[in-house]
């Protein structure tokens, strides 16, 4: 059964704006991508795209998560690149370059996704062409995030490597408010291991350091961050936005949770 899909409520702006990209995009663009969306649905393991489709478009999840990477249910192998959750976006780099996908997107768990088709983006940005360099902001913002990530694979330990992650799922890297924070992420090991390439034994190991350490509490598809600070200290030297946005979001969403029990 293919997803099915919706047209997109006007409502959704103030959540897509806690987006740090979709945010800082001029008003115009924000209510042009929203009108010439839709709502696609999708069930648990469903595609909503695979590697090699011609099918461009800007993508956003709402709800649920959804696995990007390469996944062969003939030959039971998978390799997993991104993790996406409320409200990040993916999708730009096909639009940019008109070249077939890349990556599969396959729904984690019932998620929904806001899709704006490029056949419906490209006319819209040729007669309003301030706004591509909007979306080439986009893929840069991703772009830098890759290299970070390449970085801290040549220079780093596993356990550095493995702090830094599970601190930039806490504040769902790209996002600027502070409800974005988590201390609990639902991040199984197998998903952690496909995403830092390294086996699920070893992933493990290092978890069960940190957790050995009191910076973490390791459950079924469940890592709770309990000692934020002590876990910063074991990533090694951080971005200075990455550490800003990180105290930031911790110093606010602490603030809330204390007044929330009061």
């Amino acid at each position: 059964m293919p997803p099915t899909s919706d047209a997109t409520p006007a409502h959704l702006l103030p959540a897509l704006r806690s987006h740090v990209w979709f945010a800082s995009c001029p008003p115009e663009f924000q209510h042009a991508l929203v009108s010439l969306s839709k709502v696609v649905t999708l069930k648990p393991g469903e595609r909503l795209f695979s590697r090699g489709e011609a099918d461009e478009a800007l993508c956003c999840v709402l709800s649920g998560a959804l696995r990007l990477g390469s996944f062969n249910s003939e030959s039971d192998t998978q390799n997993l690149t991104l993790y996406v959750e409320p409200y990040q976006w993916f999708g730009e780099v096909a639009v940019l370059d008109r070249l077939p996908r890349s990556q599969d997107a396959v729904a984690d768990v019932a998620s929904s996704v806001l899709v704006c088709p490029r056949s419906l983006l490209e006319p819209w940005l040729t007669q309003h062409p301030q706004h591509w360099r909007d979306l080439a902001r986009l893929a840069t913002l991703r772009l830098r995030m890759l290299v970070v990530l390449l970085e801290d694979k040549a220079n780093l330990s596993l356990e550095q490597q493995l702090a830094r992650r599970l601190l930039m799922a806490s504040c769902n890297f790209g996002m600027n408010y502070p409800m974005s924070f988590k201390r609990h992420l639902r991040l199984p090991q197998e998903y952690l291991a496909r995403m830092m390439g390294v086996s699920r034994q070893t992933i493990n190991r290092a978890l069960k350091q940190l957790a050995e350490a009191g910076t973490i509490v390791v459950r079924y598809a469940d890592i709770e961050l309990v000692d934020i600070p002590g876990l910063m200290g074991r990533a090694g030297p951080l971005n200075g936005n990455l550490l800003a946005s990180i105290q930031g979001m911790v110093k606010v969403a602490d603030h809330q949770s204390v007044a929330a029990n009061q």
